[in-house]
């Protein structure tokens, strides 16, 4: 039989391993219900009417040496298989095609249902930039919109 010690550390052992065992229900429901920012506007470019969503209000993150930001771009008219590439990217200006095409980043992938993109961006956010969407169609026609970033985006002074 064991003996049974009341003391300071047991007690708190025995909180700790109640506190491990809530951890994966909350975790859980988190993972199902996730939360996400507000959606731009829906624009029509071209054939396409398209909406952005970025996934998150955090700063631009750093992937592969450089800066980027995750959007899901859903489209509610028009087929994805008629583009042949497009990008996204936060900025000034849009970026050429000719840059663009030379790395992976900032390239929309997925399916007919949502693309993901992890749109190209200066390390900080400013409320003079604009998200621009580049689309390069089969028949070589180049389309290009804008959207202006939403206040919650915008990177503020640190």
């Amino acid at each position: 039989m064991a003996r049974i010690k009341n003391t300071r550390w047991q007690r708190c052992k025995y909180l700790l391993s109640a506190l491990v065992l809530m951890l994966p229900p909350w975790f859980y429901y988190q993972s199902q219900n996730p939360e996400f920012p507000d959606a731009l506007p829906g624009k029509t470019v071209g054939n396409f009417d398209i909406v952005p969503m970025p996934f998150d209000i955090n700063p631009p993150y750093q992937h592969d040496g450089m800066y980027v930001k995750d959007f899901l771009l859903m489209f509610n008219k028009g087929e994805v298989k008629a583009i042949k590439q497009a990008y996204l990217n936060i900025g000034d200006q849009p970026l050429p095609l000719a840059e663009l095409q030379t790395g992976d980043l900032g390239i929309l992938h997925g399916t007919r249902h949502g693309q993901h993109v992890h749109a190209l961006s200066a390390p900080r956010i400013e409320a003079s930039h604009k998200v621009w969407l580049t689309i390069e169609q089969w028949g070589g026609e180049v389309l290009t919109a804008s959207w202006d970033v939403p206040v919650h985006l915008i990177t503020r002074q640190s």
